[in-house]
């Protein structure tokens, strides 16, 4: 797993400061210097992430990755430890970078300040040698396995509400099952309650944080018996712990580009239709674009890859992750003074959430229900 060595020694700091490893005949000195010459990526500097972070840290593990966009509140500091009162209002990335160099000046510290989509995650993601999943939601997770199958990178997966947590590793190997084994379909946002409707015990993150990174150093370390094909549910409120097996369906695993299942990664499971956000019927837009095509104008959110190999004839390609951009931004401010703007997707989900950004910018627009393949049925009657 680990490419380049990069060490072949360990200072005299990091030898007094693992020294309690250097004596353990599973880690001894050879094993420290895989640690140190290993990368993580941990995605989320949350509950899960923070003793995920803290605890690689520690273990000198090298290299640490950690992609966040988010900023410290108050409310997280009762279980995302690796945060502090003075750091409420700062980004958690350069939160928790602070405070892993304090613990551990000898760690390289990268930080990604974004959120993990369809574009940037594999171009992330390849950079590191084990990957961590301490996200929040489905469409995230579903997004990280699969960057991690399409990679070849192992995936150790963590989830906890409420007094309970699930850990497992998934894609050790060719045989080895992933999330889509576990969970074939994302649940709907109604089915899972997020942590503001459900909360959550902060000794949760802690138990299965730590217990993630264990999973980590016996992967690198190749001891132990790792849970390839198994899921650990943990149920702290009565004590109660079970080991699950899980099988591994080859069907699962023939992901071979992102755009395949890019409508699983929007996540929508925490937040309701914006009211601000008009959605027009594919009947509807057709008779408009039909009366008058030159006011009209079609951004076609998908990915670059998806419009050119089928688009609405007239319309222009802005995938959703570029909707943020000044330049794109400024193009449909302009258009929009004489233009109606319209977007659209595979199915109107894409479409739905660029709206919602433009709305944020005061640009009126109107999500396309039921996407290109509608339109387009609807076209050809």
């Amino acid at each position: 797993m680990i490419k380049d060595i990069k060490f072949n020694f360990l200072n005299p700091d990091e030898q007094e400061r693992y020294q309690k490893h250097l004596t353990l005949k599973e880690i001894g000195y050879e094993g420290q210097l895989d640690l140190k010459n290993s990368s993580v990526l941990c995605i989320g500097a949350g509950g899960l992430g923070s003793s995920v972070l803290l605890y690689l840290a520690a273990t000198g593990i090298g290299k640490i990755g950690i992609v966040d966009n988010d900023h410290v509140e108050k409310s997280n500091l009762q279980r995302q430890i690796i945060h502090e009162t003075d750091t409420v209002g700062n980004l958690k990335i350069s939160s928790a970078r602070e405070r892993i160099k304090k613990l551990n000046p000898n760690i390289e510290v990268s930080i990604f300040n974004k959120r993990i989509n369809a574009e940037n995650a594999q171009e992330i993601i390849r950079k590191f040698d084990v990957i961590c999943d301490c996200s929040d939601n489905f469409a995230t997770r579903y997004l990280i396995n699969d960057t991690c199958l399409i990679l070849n990178k192992p995936l150790v997966f963590g989830s906890v509400q409420g007094f309970e947590g699930q850990l497992s590793v998934f894609n050790l190997n060719k045989t080895s099952p992933n999330l889509r084994d576990l969970l074939p379909e994302s649940p709907s946002k109604n089915a899972v309650p997020s942590c503001a409707e459900y909360g959550i015990v902060g000794v949760s993150t802690g138990l299965i944080g730590i217990l993630q990174v264990n999973e980590i150093i016996k992967i690198i370390l190749k001891k132990g018996e790792i849970l390839d094909g198994k899921v650990l549910v943990f149920d702290l409120l009565n004590m109660n712990m079970k080991k699950l097996h899980l099988k591994g369906d080859h069907a699962n695993k023939r992901i071979k580009n992102l755009s395949q299942f890019v409508d699983f990664y929007i996540d929508d499971k925490c937040s309701e239709k914006n009211n601000e956000i008009n959605i027009i019927n594919a009947n509807d837009f057709n008779s408009l674009y039909k009366a008058n095509p030159n006011k009209i104008l079609l951004i076609d959110v998908r990915e670059n890859e998806e419009f050119s190999n089928s688009a609405i004839e007239g319309s222009i390609s802005i995938p959703l992750s570029h909707l943020n951009k000044e330049s794109d931004l400024e193009f449909i401010q302009k258009e929009s003074l004489i233009k109606e703007i319209f977007t659209i997707c595979q199915s109107g989900k894409r479409s739905e959430k660029a709206s919602e950004i433009l709305s944020k910018f005061k640009i009126k627009s109107r999500s396309i229900e039921g996407g290109i393949e509608k339109v387009k049925k609807i076209s050809c009657n």
